[in-house]
């Protein structure tokens, strides 16, 4: 991969890494909930206008906003106010092991023994992470896997359903899912109203990460790397993800590194280096 491709690559890692720390920092003065509906928003009125789609292919973005935006994004932001950034991360991540077994189980694709491996360790590593202290009580963990879980249904159906570029299935996604989520805001949180008009340029600035930052531009970014380059050559740097937000978390947020984090967390990116990585000898480039 050329040097500047390799600094986009690492630039859009630093953007998703930061981009717990700013959903952490987000959800102390907007309610999770409201959040995630402000991000939909935004990102739905830059994008809808200027991506438009066929009639036929609103019924799988519909379905999509349901797995993608609201059991994903809506848990994810409940999930890390409660948990601290770099354990968030690090549970976020199993949406790859859980896409595997997914595609094993509904898409009859086949797991090597190396990849039975990786997703060992993985889960070997969340029941590490789940016994530390950095997650005070179970509901942080179930929240977080059930994000990453709808992660993985939703690359699933991304990948037997209609083509759609992806920018306009972030847009339209966006749009059916912000209805969704401002009903469970309605529902389950309270002084959403007292919370925007006291929110300062934290709780805006994270407003505007999550939408403009890190859906985007990092994914602008991401998706041009892979029409680039090969999927082998793009996807590992995702690994590196989880390690930033963990050094991010210590340095900013004043996060703990105790066993449970350091032993679990290395089994987790062991077990996702053995799943996305592909061994043996190295094919020339095209």
């Amino acid at each position: 991969m050329p040097l500047r491709d390799l600094a986009l690559g690492l630039a859009v890692i630093a953007i998703w890494a930061l981009n717990i720390i700013v959903i952490k920092l987000g959800v102390v003065e907007l309610p999770p909930l409201l959040l995630t509906t402000l991000r939909f928003a935004l990102v739905a009125a830059l994008l809808v206008p200027f991506h438009p789609v066929a009639r036929h292919q609103l019924p799988f973005l519909a379905l999509l906003s349901v797995t993608f935006g609201t059991l994903h994004f809506a848990l994810l932001f409940i999930g890390l106010g409660q948990a601290e950034a770099g354990t968030g991360a690090l549970l976020v991540q199993m949406g790859t092991p859980f896409a595997t077994l997914l595609a094993v189980v509904f898409l009859k694709e086949r797991l090597e023994p190396r990849r039975g491996v990786g997703l060992a360790l993985s889960f070997a590593g969340v029941a590490v992470l789940a016994g530390g202290p950095t997650l005070p009580a179970p509901l942080p963990t179930a929240l977080l896997l059930l994000s990453a879980l709808g992660w993985a249904i939703s690359q699933l159906l991304i990948k037997q359903g209609p083509n759609v570029s992806p920018m306009a299935l972030a847009g339209w996604v966006a749009l059916f899912a912000t209805p969704q989520v401002a009903l469970g805001s309605w529902w389950f949180e309270e002084h959403q109203w007292q919370a925007i008009a006291a929110a300062s340029w934290a709780g805006w600035g994270a407003v505007f990460y999550t939408a403009v930052m890190s859906s985007i531009v990092a994914y602008g970014l991401w998706y041009g790397l892979l029409r680039r380059h090969p999927v082998n050559r793009v996807v590992p740097l995702t690994l590196l993800m989880p390690v930033g937000a963990v050094l991010l978390g210590l340095v900013l947020m004043g996060d703990g590194l105790g066993p449970h984090k350091l032993i679990g967390g290395g089994l987790v990116i062991a077990g996702l280096a053995l799943i996305v990585l592909r061994l043996g000898p190295r094919r020339p480039a095209p």
